[in-house]
């Protein structure tokens, strides 16, 4: 028996990261909503939940943008459940990746190092 590198789990990580960036691009693209883009998420085993990571081209507007996808999550859900083939879409629960904001950091505590 082989060893599957790629679980179902990591599949539809990255299926509903896929749809969920063009869902999210094309509220952003309306006006509705910061620049946001979703970074990464990751399901619960059972797949009943998954934590959508975004981040913001404006980190000031993050809490903003993530209280509005919160606020719009059932419809994005709705929306999946169209496109997914899924007997059950997870619930989506958005939160803000600061990873590229501690980057930035780090980066700039780096450059201030004297050498």
């Amino acid at each position: 028996m082989s060893h599957r590198e790629y679980n179902r789990t990591d599949r539809v990580n990255a299926e509903l990261r896929r749809q969920l960036g063009l869902l999210v691009h094309a509220v952003v693209r309306d006006g509705l909503l910061p620049e946001v883009s979703v970074s990464d998420v990751e399901t619960t085993r059972d797949l009943a939940h998954a934590n959508v990571y975004v981040t913001a081209l404006i980190p000031e507007q993050a809490a903003e943008a993530v209280k509005a996808l919160n606020a719009e999550a059932r419809a994005f859900r709705r929306e999946l459940a169209k496109v997914m083939r899924m007997r059950t879409v997870p619930e989506l629960h958005f939160r803000y990746d600061d990873s590229v904001d501690r980057g930035e950091r780090i980066d700039e505590l780096l450059r201030g190092i004297d050498r």
